[in-house]
């Protein structure tokens, strides 16, 4: 119960940092912290969490994450579904927490709420096709660093600032694309308050981070193999 609560809590962390971020802080007038700033929000709240709950449930904070530590033989598949649950369920907590605090001005209202899509929904305009090839890739990348980086044989203590800057580096690169998932409890958090669009598109942002997470895991799993 303390690792899922500490994965609970710090994937509430990373969705009302991130996500905020985006919704409250992105596009204030005149001082607002922009795409770059929504990244770096991203890649903080994770490594705030390493240092500060990593040593209690590793610090997953992603069902991907999750899939993927375990296809490179460090995680337990009977612990998968109960840290899933609570990844997922702390995500949803801190969007209902934004969702009060978005909506907390008169005539407010959410827009996109920060939710992953393609197409239309795309920033960008993006289609199906880059955004899979997005999330699959830079799900794939951002494990091979937390493989590496947690590595007994990588230096020790650093783990917490490679895993945050990768995922503030993956931010920067794709938040065009698909508002960057690489996390499905992130996307689904969002989306069940977007609703509509948002859940029609959510399978993308649910597959291709686990696949892009256990093709990493095997393939890191093949380079540290004797």
């Amino acid at each position: 119960m303390k690792k899922n609560l500490a994965e609970f809590i710090g994937t509430f962390w990373l969705v009302l940092g991130g996500c905020g971020s985006a919704v409250l802080a992105a596009a204030f007038p005149e001082v607002g912290i922009g795409l770059a700033g929504v990244s770096l929000a991203f890649g903080l709240t994770v490594l705030t969490i390493v240092y500060s709950l990593g040593h209690i449930s590793g610090a997953h904070l992603n069902p991907a994450v999750t899939f993927g530590l375990w296809a490179g033989g460090r995680f337990s598949g009977k612990e998968i579904l109960p840290y899933v649950i609570s990844q997922i369920l702390g995500a949803i907590a801190a969007a209902a927490v934004l969702y009060i605090i978005a909506t907390g001005r008169e005539g407010a209202e959410i827009g996109g709420f920060a939710a992953n899509g393609y197409g239309e929904h795309s920033p960008g305009g993006y289609g199906l096709v880059a955004a899979v090839v997005t999330e699959f890739v830079m799900t794939f990348m951002f494990l091979i660093v937390i493989l590496g980086a947690t590595d007994s044989k990588a230096p020790q203590g650093f783990a917490g600032v490679a895993i945050g800057l990768a995922l503030t580096l993956i931010h920067l690169i794709s938040i065009p694309v698909t508002n960057t998932s690489v996390n499905p409890a992130r996307s689904i958090s969002q989306a069940l308050f977007v609703g509509d669009w948002a859940i029609s598109q959510l399978w993308l942002f649910i597959l291709m981070p686990v696949l892009g997470a256990m093709a990493a895991g095997a393939v890191y799993k093949y380079l540290g193999s004797k």
